[in-house]
């Protein structure tokens, strides 16, 4: 199970951005996380045809079948949609790791008996600016 930003575990961040120049004041190595929307389609196109790593939280289904398809490392999502997130993953072989956002420690052992392939806690986004 991966586990981004908890305070036990050395683990790389992911950089929020709201542009492409916001990119440039990034690790180039960095992780870029977006939420999907029709909005951030430019800059997801742009992350995947320079081979950046990228996370998009997705609240629906139909989103985290966006962001599998448009080359997304990661899909974040709320721990409601949790198991289907992975069920989906899991059937249709995404490449994608689906992530729960999570805010407590306790939550950890009820989704690794879910078998989600990670967690992510809100320490783990940082927001930058352009």
């Amino acid at each position: 199970m991966y586990i981004y930003g908890h305070r036990f575990i050395e683990s790389e961040n992911f950089y929020h951005v709201t542009n492409i120049d916001a990119i440039l004041n990034t690790p180039s190595n960095g992780a870029i996380y977006l939420d999907f929307s029709e909005d951030n389609l430019e800059i997801i196109k742009h992350t995947v045809s320079n081979e950046i790593i990228l996370a998009l939280g997705a609240t629906t289904i139909t989103e985290i079948i966006y962001a599998s398809s448009l080359g997304a490392s990661f899909i974040v999502v709320p721990k409601e949609l949790s198991k289907t997130a992975q069920n989906i993953a899991n059937n249709y072989l995404f490449d994608a790791k689906i992530l729960i956002h999570i805010t407590e420690e306790a939550e950890i052992e009820e989704l690794a008996i879910l078998g989600v392939d990670g967690v992510i806690f809100s320490n783990a986004i940082i927001k930058i600016n352009s």
